[in-house]
């Protein structure tokens, strides 16, 4: 791969930041994490990109083999952006950044996340041990989109689609769901405010919601 800008540092970690470090370059690949995308569809999750640098930066992502194109078959019949296997390793990077990005005091309560966004968050800041009694199937729909969340054995797994058998299915908006799940807002009120449709189990619900929190800033740990 022709590198633009390059350290020129032996060191593999400078070698990665090559590949990935550009601006925009690792939100693609947060973006691709559920599934593949179209350009569209990764533009409406990075607003503040512009299609110019969208684009190069996927050549760049591509070129790297860390993404790759492929199209869908008929009636689809359009192109799309996935990560490569050796790509999908970035994954537990990337949920770790955000643990990490989550500690610093600069660091607000994440109103305004995308849908993707929203829903990787819920991996990055489970909590095993709250899960330990725990075992559920939850169908999420944030707007047009749909995920299916399992918690068994205190592991997660979240995947993009709807459920064929669910405890229990909400439809909230990511900002309501933000709330409820880190900033432990009354589950009760965002259903009367009619800020979220619940089907099935409410109590399911109240114990996922116990599930995820964020950690401690770091002033806050320093004392």
């Amino acid at each position: 791969m022709a590198i633009k800008r390059s350290y020129s540092d032996a060191c593999a970690a400078a070698h990665a930041l090559n590949l990935v470090g550009e601006r925009w370059a690792l939100l693609i690949v947060r973006e691709l994490l559920l599934g593949p995308k179209r350009f569209t569809d990764l533009k409406v999750g990075l607003p503040g990109v512009s299609p110019n640098v969208l684009t190069q930066r996927l050549n760049e992502l591509e070129t790297a083999q860390v993404i790759k194109r492929r199209k869908l078959p008929m009636p689809a019949s359009a192109w799309v952006y996935e990560l490569s296997d050796w790509g999908r390793e970035l994954e537990p990077i990337i949920l770790q950044l955000a643990r990490w990005g989550v500690q610093s005091t600069a660091f607000t309560r994440p109103i305004g996340l995308g849908v993707d966004s929203m829903i990787l968050s819920l991996r990055a800041m489970f909590n095993p041990q709250a899960a330990q009694d725990y075992t559920a199937t939850v169908e999420i729909s944030l707007a047009e989109d749909q995920f299916v969340v399992q918690v068994a054995d205190s592991h997660i797994v979240l995947t993009r689609g709807s459920a064929r058998q669910a405890d229990a299915r909400i439809q909230t908006d990511p900002d309501t769901l933000v709330m409820l799940a880190y900033g432990k807002a009354d589950l009760n009120q965002a259903i009367q405010t009619g800020k979220l449709a619940l089907a099935g189990s409410k109590a399911v619900i109240e114990s996922f919601l116990s599930l995820f929190s964020l950690p401690r800033q770091v002033s806050e740990e320093a004392s």
